[in-house]
């Protein structure tokens, strides 16, 4: 994976998956081992949206790996406004050693990785979530020991998060279940992907709308805020289609057991999720969210080395 991009979880194939996940557990079991493996190496961090995981994860994991981190503001580059995409990125292929870009538009993302001879890693976009996807899948195969066959549904938005789950799920031979309501059910062109992807796998990708339905007997439950960055002048009207997608108590009886809740944070306590069951002895959020750390840590050391 040396000096490629990470722009979706569809860059990677279902070997280098695990074999990130094996190194992100590596290097979560011995920070020591690996703490010059990046030794001198500059990571540019690209801010157009907020953070509080992917800025702290990125900017720790990098000085972990002996390296530096560079935090750049929107107010200092204001991306195809100030300077263009195609400036911004031949500017810092001569000055850093990767960039990391956290944005709305999926397509700066890739005109970032068109232009910089540099690896880019996408730290979010307004279609794709791939580095939150690969923390999520490594927390599970930790919970659950393995991943192939395993029922995952996500209830809720069919967003960034959903499509990279859908993707990283038909790459990993996991059932993806998306609960969505109607008019707000994941791009069909991530669907049309993840089904693609799933044929080499055996995994299956299902789109339903009612959340009982998709929650019946899954292992992992999921969920997003109902109203994204960007969003929020549709918040109180998305609260009112959504309420029946709330993941409560009574949602999680309908999956097995000993399923586990996931979220990929922040969460909006009482709307999507209850305190009842984020609180839980099923939630895994924080161990979730530590994970971002690892699998960032993986990622950058198989692209930066």
């Amino acid at each position: 994976m040396k000096k490629r991009d990470f722009l979706t979880i569809r860059d990677m194939t279902t070997k280098e998956i695990l074999a990130t996940f094996a190194l992100a557990r590596k290097m979560k079991a011995s920070r020591r081992r690996y703490s010059k493996a990046l030794q001198g190496q500059t990571l540019a961090l690209i801010f157009e949206k907020p953070s509080l995981r992917t800025r702290t994860s990125f900017d720790v994991g990098i000085q972990q790996l002996g390296g530096f981190s560079l935090y750049l503001s929107p107010a200092e580059i204001s991306l195809g406004k100030r300077e263009s995409i195609h400036d911004v990125a031949k500017n810092l292929e001569r000055m850093v050693q990767g960039i990391m870009i956290r944005t709305f538009a999926h397509q700066i993302v890739t005109d970032m990785a068109k232009y910089a001879s540099i690896p880019v890693i996408n730290g979010l976009t307004d279609y794709s979530h791939p580095c939150q996807a690969m923390a999520d899948f490594m927390t599970i195969l930790e919970k659950k020991k393995k991943l192939k066959g395993l029922k995952l549904c996500y209830v809720g938005d069919g967003n960034n998060v959903a499509h990279s789950l859908m993707f990283a799920g038909a790459r990993l031979g996991v059932n993806v279940t998306v609960a969505s309501p109607s008019g707000y059910e994941p791009h069909a062109t991530a669907i049309e992907q993840s089904r693609e992807d799933a044929e080499q796998t055996g995994a299956a990708i299902q789109i339903v709308n009612d959340p009982q339905e998709g929650a019946a007997n899954a292992d992992v439950i999921y969920t997003d805020v109902w109203a994204s960055m960007g969003q929020e002048a549709e918040a109180e009207e998305r609260k009112k289609i959504f309420l029946p997608y709330q993941v409560n108590a009574a949602l999680m009886a309908r999956a097995k057991k000993d399923a586990i809740f996931m979220h990929c944070l922040p969460a909006h306590r009482g709307d999507e999720v209850t305190d009842e069951v984020i609180d839980s002895k099923q939630s895994v959020v924080f161990d979730e969210a530590e994970n971002r750390l690892h699998a960032q840590k993986a990622i950058m050391y198989q692209l930066m080395k």
